[in-house]
């Protein structure tokens, strides 16, 4: 029995797809000629001969798992003529050097992970691979992401983003004002910690997001200054792994759901065998030794049958480990299981039986098992809705659920005490109170407040350039410019951004537009003085500013209006008789609030203007008058949202002539006086959503 090769092997297109897209370029100026390693004590250093001298280190960035350490030339060939460089340096085995257009990626694989630095001297670049030194146990080393080459300049974090992977990853994106800035990252107990060396972070990103809701492994990201550093703190939940990436000025962490499969040796969401490349020739040896061996390889607590016999033989080279595993168990017909970190090797016939002997066993205990009886106080869900989810019964009309209740239990609500009681065999009442636990939670509230403004042709000219003078900062919006009051919007539209100005709708629209603008929290008090002002000149009349309290996604509604009888006449028998029916027409603002995990509030808004045309009524009964918009915006919590687009308009052309003379051809224009008038006003809604605290009481 012979181990020649542990090398991890180098995969330098996994390293550029862990890396981001690398845009191709076409011109190169600059050729990497040779590179040549040579250990330096506990150290290695690396030499990178290029054909000019560099003005500046190029980007680095490290993976952790595999150990990978990756270098961008821009504007750079590869001029080595060959892909791939063997060392074997200590820590440093190999390198793979990757041109792609006019950039050039060289990647260096190491055995673990490593502390890198930088200098240039005349034509060459020389990187310096360090051991990290051990800061308190094996789980909390810290692995220097990247290192700060751009010494002296202000770093900052400029914005930090959650976002769900298609495949139900956490994905933390951070911008970042260079790309230069130092980052350090470990696993901290249940915890990942990213340190941003001498980085400091706006008072609006010091915040802890509670992302559960987004169903990834991560609960929550704190991200806070630590003296003259950014720590953000990433809570993870369950067996996970991590990975870590930079493109230009934004920094990515994954984490990503680790299913413990009982047939994989080693865990992780990662494709492909992953264990350490082995090189063997075993002529005619006993499976069992082998099978210890490849164990105490992989670092694995194994135990083996005693029904596992025979011989084997097997020639193979730089192969991983736990492919050797799987190799033999494909010969000898063996299989596998893992609990924990034991992992169990038998026959394949063997498992399966005693595998189908525990399941009977299993379904004979809670045959037998005895039934208890447990009482759940719910406090937010009806008890009644509850035991219908846990009996599989449909609730409200909706589809029918899995019965989360064993055959031999039940559900009883009180409705009076909202009491839940429970019948079932142990295993299934903690299975029901850990469901009960996590759906019986109060929703957070947010309150909106409407103010519904009637407004003159000129009161949107008028509010549009005083606020216009807060900010020079423009933005665009759906294309349109957001000042001046010209924007237009369509219905059923997205904001996903706050605006300082204004962009109130301007009459020179076309009907059936929307216009709105944002305003952030610290405008809308500015917001509300100069509505007040408004209204005292004249040029706005606020109708109405009512207030509701709702429940996270739960729609509220807003009406105001009158009820209009029609009258209607039926003749039966020859007698006529008069039936009075009511037909609503009100103003009326339906608004469904969601609060995103960033602690901005999703709105869903309906707005609705009905009015009785009386000018148009037959037989004394009027038609309704309707005008709906219907959109979803995006605004910051105390933040103010304006919409319009409901107009009413009012003309009128009154003549007056001299009799017979003011009809005369051209020349009745000296004996006849004409004067139109007309007048259009619109609906503003000023909708203002504030998250209510949890910890809001009334004395």
């Amino acid at each position: 029995m012979k181990f020649i090769n542990y090398a991890m092997a180098a995969v330098a297109a996994t390293c550029l797809a862990m890396a981001g897209p690398i845009s191709a370029q076409t011109a190169t100026t600059n050729t990497i000629e040779a590179i040549v390693a040579a250990p330096q004590g506990d150290n290695v250093a690396v030499k990178i001969d290029l054909k000019e001298a560099l003005a500046a280190p190029p980007a680095g960035f490290s993976v952790a798992n595999p150990a990978k350490i990756a270098f961008d030339f821009p504007s750079t060939a590869n001029g080595l003529g060959k892909n791939s460089l063997t060392f074997k340096e200590g820590d440093l085995q190999s390198a793979n050097v990757v041109q792609v257009g006019g950039r050039t990626r060289v990647v260096l694989n190491l055995v673990r992970s490593l502390n890198y630095t930088t200098r240039i001297e005349g034509k060459s670049l020389y990187i310096v691979l360090a051991p990290i030194p051990a800061v308190g146990s094996l789980a909390e080393r810290v692995t220097r992401f990247t290192e700060e080459t751009s010494i002296g300049k202000r770093h900052a974090l400029q914005d930090v983003a959650f976002r769900r992977g298609k495949d139900g990853e956490a994905r933390i994106v951070v911008d970042l004002n260079d790309a230069g800035t130092g980052i350090d990252i470990r696993q901290q107990g249940k915890n990942l910690v990213v340190d941003f060396i001498k980085t400091s972070v706006p008072e609006n990103l010091r915040r802890k997001l509670d992302v559960t809701d987004f169903g990834t492994p991560v609960t929550s990201v704190e991200t806070r200054p630590l003296g003259e550093n950014v720590r953000m703190t990433i809570t993870p939940s369950g067996l996970w792994e991590h990975n870590a990436y930079q493109s230009d000025n934004q920094f990515v962490v994954e984490v990503k759901r680790i299913i413990e499969d009982p047939n994989k040796l080693v865990q992780g969401t990662k494709t492909g065998y992953q264990g350490p490349r082995v090189s063997i020739n075993y002529q005619n040896g006993d499976v069992r030794a082998l099978l210890r061996l490849m164990a105490e390889e992989l670092g694995l607590n194994a135990v083996i049958s005693e029904t596992v016999t025979g011989t084997t033989t097997l020639v193979l080279k730089d192969v991983p480990a736990d492919q050797v595993i799987d190799i033999i168990f494909q010969q000898k017909g063996l299989d596998m299981r893992k609990k924990g970190n034991i992992i169990m090797i038998a026959p394949r016939d063997e498992i399966a039986t005693r595998e189908k002997l525990e399941f009977e066993s299993r379904q004979q205990i809670s045959d037998l098992e005895p039934i208890l009886a447990e009482q759940f106080a719910l406090n937010y869900q009806k008890a009644v809705d509850v035991a219908r989810l846990l009996s599989g019964v449909a609730v409200a009309g909706g589809a029918p659920s899995q019965r989360l209740l064993s055959k031999r239990g039940n559900a009883v609500a009180d409705p009076q005490s909202n009491i839940l009681f429970v019948n079932d065999i142990p295993s299934k009442l903690e299975e029901i109170r850990k469901f009960i636990r996590a759906i019986d939670t109060g929703a957070r509230q947010v309150m909106i407040e409407a103010r519904v403004v009637e407004a003159q042709d000129t009161f949107n000219r008028d509010l549009g350039v005083r606020l216009n003078f807060l900010s020079a900062n423009r933005t665009g919006l759906g294309g349109s410019g957001i000042y001046g009051g010209g924007g237009t919007y369509s219905p059923a539209g997205q904001v996903t951004n706050n605006a300082v100005g204004v962009n109130l709708p301007s009459f020179t629209n076309v009907g059936g537009t929307l216009a709105f603008s944002l305003f952030n929290a610290s405008l809308t008090r500015i917001l509300n003085l100069e509505l007040a002002a408004l209204e005292t000149d004249g040029l706005g009349k606020i109708v109405s500013s009512p207030r509701v309290i709702t429940a996270n996604n739960v729609k509220a509604k807003i009406q105001d209006g009158t009820e209009i009888p029609y009258v209607t006449t039926a003749t039966g028998g020859g007698v006529a008789t008069q039936n009075v029916s009511f037909k609503t027409a009100a103003l009326s603002l339906e608004a469904t609030p969601q609060i995103t995990p960033e602690g901005t509030i999703r709105m869903q808004l309906v707005v609705k203007k009905e009015e009785p045309d009386w000018t148009r009524a037959v037989l004394g009964n009027p038609p309704i008058k309707t005008a709906t918009v219907e959109t979803n915006v995006v605004v910051e919590n105390g933040g103010t949202v304006v919409i319009g687009g409901v107009y009413i308009t009012k003309k009128e052309n009154v003549t007056e002539k001299v009799p017979l003379l003011g009809d005369i051809p051209f020349f009745g224009y000296l004996f006849k006086y004409q004067n139109d008038t007309g007048q259009r006003r619109e609906l503003l809604f000023f909708i203002t959503p504030r998250i209510i605290s949890d910890k809001l009481q009334i004395n």
